[in-house]
């Protein structure tokens, strides 16, 4: 592993972490530590989008309190919400 990406990972692990929501940094912090490494770029430029999105907004698609949008209705996205 080069390492940009090396350190884009490490960097989206933090950002998972401690996105301020305790159910969401539990959620995106778990997974980003099990999960990231295995990601392709594009899926990391996926993962990244979710971030930016908030985690009020993450936690409500992931609790289906709010629809989706079709910008987030990727993979990744998925893959966090059947993560447990």
């Amino acid at each position: 592993m080069d390492e940009q990406r090396s350190n884009r990972l490490r960097r989206l692990v933090y950002q998972a972490s401690y996105t301020g929501m305790k159910e969401t940094d539990l959620l995106l912090g778990h997974f980003a530590k099990a999960h990231l490494h295995g990601l392709s770029d594009r899926q990391l430029d996926d993962f990244e989008a979710l971030l930016v999105a908030g985690d009020d907004r993450i936690h409500a698609w992931v609790m289906e309190s709010e629809p989706l949008p079709d910008a987030y209705d990727t993979d990744v996205f998925h893959l966090i919400k059947n993560f447990k």
